[in-house]
């Protein structure tokens, strides 16, 4: 840790410090440490002890953006990817793609989204009910590669106890950076005995203003991402390709049991965005996904409630040129089906016991020549089983968790690489990788404990061991990737990557001053990631060749807060931060780490107004791996948010206003990319108001 780092953190800390002196309070009763629904839906009555957080409510309003990444960014441990408006992931703890798994109600999302930063998820977020962030035990019960974590987007299409009668929601909004358009209603209704629900949204955003110059380091930046192809895009005002354009519509109906119910949802999802790289071009996505839910509560003796849940995902997506031409089609179906049995107290521990069964086919075809593009036709298959439980022992709480999976990779056998001399790879020449199946048997499993070590304060220790098998991208790729300006090549020899991963937390949870804080270490067997080569590719505009590696590394880090009073009545107050550092166990810096970021937030609310304000400092990020480009910037981030809401017969009226970016300040992820990051910051100043109303 720098010594800039040290002064922004003696700096918050001795604010807490003070912050804590001046406050004469009693604390509130105790109560115990709060646990978790995370099983898709709210009502299963499951909770697991681990270090997560739920987003609902007026949370969750004020947070909520175009992109899950954007909605998250800010959450302690978490930073995002960003391509322009259209694209943006999570990254927990410095970790992504294919080690933090998304979630639609509690089954996979479909996509392929953790390929490649610029492929959005597909999950609407306007109508999002609520967001899980999942680590440890519970994150076992969904897959066993999520070293990062997990995050679950709940939006209840399939209605789990009858409404008493029509109630529902719309919204508009309106916002100055990028004029962007949104609206979206849902409703829930009874009929008979079933449960309906509807929702619709749609949101229209132009190219978004920039603080200042496109490139970092301005019209005289002097560096090149591949060689003969020097930065020379002076431009500012408007980003080009940083637009977005999304509609989703979704329908489920629920039949209504006294003992539980069964559902049925469909969506249909379209999304037309930019990508804002040096050379531009345009994503156009859609996705069909049809969801099957039953759960009967109370079945047989011992047992609280068994659930089969499935989902069938059939995604795909068209990338364009910057001149419109149509250059590569991804699809993807998805089917996925669990069973989930969940046992009551037995020897001081309750928990659920469950299978799953996963298929999926992944096809990239290049549009102008009719072959396989980047990765060939890939079918993947995977079975798992799995338990977690969970009890509490006198002043201890516990939690343990194992995953076994099987899973499967089989790509196209008659697939035909282009010929190493064609792609005048340039100094050294590659090869493509062997077509081979492969077969992994992934054992995963989590321990961990609250030990309450006096009233309203807990010390916890979690340890977790999580595999994951190599993705067909990162074994049998073999082409250029526009919007990374690389040439991948994957390894079909790749080995199971596996994780271990000691986290040490201390909690305070009662009083008007509360508090969390956590220090881990993560290390990695076998990490896979994208080496540069130093090689490049004369046939495809020089594109630098990356191949899939494994090496030994470590992520470490620390984050924590201290709030006063938070999400209650009043002025309420929080302090923040988090750091992490990944290396390689041989020396050298892991890819796209986030920067180190310090931040403090003030609130208050009464009598239906909210208001709040969050600074974020972001450290610059220096520590790089060896080929990035860099450093990237510092930056001060300011935003505010009101709100007022007022019950005008019944249904409750919101009016809302989010300023962003107040200082307008030019923001750039470390956790981006470098074809993006280095030509596309974050938006720049801008005010976005609205209106929403529920009854």
């Amino acid at each position: 840790m720098n010594m800039n780092v040290l002064k922004h953190l003696s700096v918050l800390v001795f604010a807490a410090v003070m912050f804590c002196r001046s406050v004469s309070a009693q604390d509130i009763a105790a109560s115990d440490i709060p646990t978790l629904n995370v099983t898709g839906n709210r009502d299963d009555g499951q909770g697991f002890l681990s270090p997560n957080k739920i987003i609902a409510g007026d949370e969750l309003q004020g947070k909520l953006s175009g992109t899950l990444g954007a909605t998250l960014s800010n959450e302690l441990g978490i930073s995002a990817t960003g391509y322009g408006a259209g694209a943006s992931r999570p990254v927990i703890r410095g970790l992504d793609g294919a080690r933090v798994q998304i979630l639609q109600n509690g089954l996979a999302a479909g996509d392929v989204s953790s390929i490649s930063a610029d492929h959005a998820v597909a999950s609407p977020m306007q109508n999002t009910h609520q967001i899980e962030i999942l680590r440890g035990a519970a994150a076992l019960q969904y897959g066993s590669g999520s070293s990062g974590g997990l995050v679950n987007v709940v939006n209840d299409r399939i209605v789990t106890s009858m409404p008493d009668t029509l109630s529902g929601a719309v919204n508009t909004s309106y916002e100055t950076v990028n004029q962007n358009k949104t609206a979206n209603i849902e409703l829930d209704a009874p009929a008979g005995p079933l449960a309906l629900h509807v929702d619709s949204a749609i949101s229209n955003s132009n190219n978004y203003r920039i603080p200042g110059f496109a490139e970092q380091g301005g019209p005289n930046a002097n560096w090149a991402i591949n060689p003969g192809n020097p930065v020379n895009i002076p431009y500012s005002g408007k980003l080009p390709f940083s637009y977005s354009d999304e509609n989703s519509l979704g329908v489920g109906a629920s039949y209504i049991r006294s003992d539980g119910y069964t559902g049925l949802s469909m969506e249909r999802l379209n999304h037309n965005y930019g990508i804002p790289t040096s050379e531009g071009g345009f994503i156009q996505q859609s996705q069909n996904r049809y969801d099957l839910a039953h759960q009967t509560n109370d079945p047989f003796d011992g047992f609280s409630s068994v659930k089969i849940s499935a989902a069938n995902t059939n995604y795909q997506h068209t990338e364009f040129t910057n001149n419109g031409v149509a250059s590569t089609q991804w699809n993807n179906t998805a089917t996925e089906a669990r069973l989930e049995l969940a046992h009551k107290a037995l020897l001081g521990s309750k928990g659920v016991i469950g299978a799953q069964i996963t298929g999926a086919t992944l096809n990239a075809t290049d549009l102008t020549t009719n072959n396989y593009a980047i990765v060939p036709q890939t079918k993947s298959n995977s079975t798992a089983l799995f338990v977690v439980e969970e009890g509490r022992y006198g002043p201890l709480k516990t939690s343990l968790g194992a995953r076994y999976n099987y899973a499967s990779q089989n790509p196209n056998s008659s697939t035909q690489f282009p010929s190493q001399s064609s792609q005048e790879f340039t100094p050294n020449t590659y090869g493509p990788p062997t077509i081979q199946n492969r077969q992994f048997n992934l054992m995963s499993y989590s321990a961990g404990g609250m030990l309450d070590i006096t009233s309203g304060y807990g010390l916890g220790l979690a340890y977790t061991v999580s595999q994951r098998a190599p993705s067909p991208q990162e074994l049998y790729s073999y082409g250029p990737h526009d919007s990374t300006a690389t040439f991948d090549i994957g390894n079909s020899n790749l080995g199971t990557e596996t994780s271990h991963n000691l986290e040490l937390s201390l909690q305070k949870t009662v009083g008007l001053m509360r508090g969390k804080a956590s220090i881990y270490r993560n290390q990695f067997s076998n990490y896979i990631y994208g080496f540069y080569t130093g090689s490049y590719s004369q046939a495809n505009e020089n594109f630098s060749v990356v191949q899939a590696s494994q090496a030994n590394a470590n992520i470490q880090g620390a984050e924590g807060e201290i709030t006063y009073n938070w999400s209650q009545t009043g002025v309420g107050g929080r302090v923040f931060g988090d750091v992490s550092q990944g290396t390689f166990t041989s020396g050298g810096n892991l890819p796209l780490q986030p920067a180190p970021r310090l931040g403090t937030e003030l609130a208050y609310q009464r009598n239906g107004w909210l208001t709040s304000a969050t600074y974020i400092y972001s450290f610059q990020q220096n520590r790089l791996a060896s080929w990035e480009i860099g450093p990237t910037p510092s930056y001060n981030l300011l935003n505010a948010n009101l709100s007022y809401t007022e019950r005008i017969g019944k249904v409750n009226w919101t009016a809302y206003m989010a300023l962003k970016n107040l200082l307008n300040e030019d923001i750039r992820y470390a956790t981006s990319p470098m074809s993006v990051r280095l030509y596309a910051p974050q938006p720049g100043r801008s005010l976005m108001v609205g209106l929403r109303a529920a009854f």
